[in-house]
């Protein structure tokens, strides 16, 4: 065979191969392709699709699973298996009411703790051999455990303080993001939620199975000083200790009026003192010396208009201040009015962040997860979920908030032997004037900041009347464990 053959052949081998190496690439990069998607749809979203109330899965895995119990952090039971007086199992809430939206309920969907640990307590660590010799009997394993992070002391403190007011309370480690109590009221019994459920989903008025302290929005009023606050101080980094207000009772910004509450005549304040009496005049006269831009801007660095990091449902909050904001718009958004709305959780985790020099952890609510004997399956730890402010911003709203509780609207909790820090709020809604929530968050031992609470009450009236008492009797259960 002549060389120009050979050559010819040689070429069309070479072209050849050159093809089924690039399909060879295509084909393994569609296969890694797949299994990336493969392997984030089973870490992201399998947990979501199971605990979905329509995935029939979970009651192929009740059949062969007994559903798991779930423990405070203190060792109480929360829900339970059991068999009523007609002895058909049931879930069983021996708290009831006091637990309803931390622990949760497991009929017609899920909530709460049910929710977050569901496939967990769908899921059975048993020994292998006993696994293996209850399915050929064909009976059920025991499904693991979940011992969650609340603390039965304050979430009865937190339930019975809230009383007959409709609202919610949040309490939290700041320093590992643990949730401790979590109530929002009104109410229900989970123990009959399934044959009540009709009258209890219908009931639009109350809405008692909304969360209030995760899914509630509310006007943050006052309390949103601090984040108003904030934004005056990166906009004014070294002139913010200059600032200077005369109230009158009221301030007009165009053809807007703001009053103080009560018409309160404050007099000449400083930076300082404007936060400590909340004086509604001072902060509308700093809302029309901010960029509208840039004060949007820090609201979504404190996670306004995003999801939060909880693992139940969680709304989002709202904030729409922006450059062609109208000067009612501004004046109203600076003192946590107007279209601004929030969550007692989003609240709660803005005063972590504080606490803890800046940094907000994740929160959580299950601590660990164990088989039916105590052998524990995993383990839960503290995780750092984002930077929120700068370690030199959070030590000096610290030092703000603990003025509020020294000398302003915050002096309820003073004789605290440990201390305290925080923010009243009397935030108005609806049409009628002088209709307000009622508002604190704070946390305890400023120089050691221990537990965040975060609490509204809906329609009480003034934070520092209302929701600051109430709050003392939480950080006094605390202190005195």
């Amino acid at each position: 065979m002549s060389d120009p053959v050979r050559k010819k052949s040689s070429i069309k081998e070479k072209s050849r191969n050159h093809e089924l190496h690039i399909i060879m690439y295509i084909f393994v990069a569609a296969f890694l392709v797949i299994t990336l998607f493969f392997s984030s749809y089973v870490y992201l979203y399998a947990p979501k699709t199971i605990n979905s109330a329509y995935n029939m899965r979970q009651q192929n895995l009740e059949k062969k699973v007994i559903r798991g119990t779930i423990y405070s952090a203190d060792g109480d039971i929360l829900a339970e298996q059991a068999m009523n007086h007609d002895n058909i199992e049931v879930r069983y809430y021996p708290y009831k009411e006091i637990f309803a939206h931390a622990a949760g309920y497991s009929t017609h969907g899920k909530c709460g703790a049910e929710y977050a640990g569901n496939i967990a307590l769908l899921t059975s660590n048993a020994p292998v051999n006993e696994r293996l010799q209850h399915e050929m009997a064909g009976e059920r394993n025991y499904g693991d455990n979940v011992i969650t992070t609340f603390d039965t002391k304050l979430q009865k403190t937190a339930f019975d303080a809230l009383g007959v007011y409709k609202g919610a309370v949040i309490v939290m480690e700041a320093k590992t993001g643990r949730i401790l109590a979590m109530v929002s009221k009104p109410d229900f019994d989970p123990n009959t939620v399934s044959e009540n459920w009709a009258e209890i989903s219908a009931d639009r008025e109350n809405s008692p199975l909304v969360n209030r302290a995760t899914q509630g929005l509310y006007p943050p009023g006052s309390t949103f000083k601090t984040v108003t606050l904030l934004e005056y101080i990166r906009e004014n980094p070294d002139s913010f200790g200059d600032f200077s207000f005369n109230c009158k009772g009221s301030f007009s910004y165009g053809d807007t009026k703001i009053s103080c509450f009560h018409s309160t005549v404050h007099g000449n304040l400083d930076l300082k003192e404007a936060y400590e009496k909340s004086c509604n005049s001072a902060f509308s006269d700093i809302g029309t010396l901010l960029d509208p831009d840039s004060f949007n801007d820090t609201a979504k660095k404190l996670l306004f208009n995003k999801e939060l990091p909880f693992d139940i449902a969680a709304a989002k909050s709202s904030f729409v201040l922006n450059g062609s904001s109208s000067e009612e718009e501004i004046v109203q958004s600076a003192i946590g009015q107007g279209n601004t709305l929030m969550s007692p959780a989003h609240m709660a985790l803005i005063t972590c962040a504080i606490a803890n020099k800046g940094i907000l952890m994740k929160p959580y609510e299950i601590e660990r997860i164990e088989n039916y004997q105590g052998s524990i399956v995993k383990e839960y730890q503290p995780e750092e979920y984002k930077r929120l402010m700068s370690e030199e911003e959070a030590e000096l709203l610290k030092e703000y908030m603990t003025d509020v509780v020294e000398n302003g609207t915050g002096r309820k909790l003073k004789d605290l032997p440990f201390g305290a820090a925080g923010k009243t709020g009397s935030a108005e809604y609806g049409t009628i004037k002088g209709n307000s929530h009622s508002w604190f968050t704070g946390f305890s031992n400023p120089e050691d900041p221990d537990i965040v609470v975060t609490i509204i009450m809906e329609g009480a009236g003034s934070g520092s009347d209302y929701a600051v008492p109430m709050a003392k009797r939480i950080f006094e259960a605390r202190g005195s464990q």
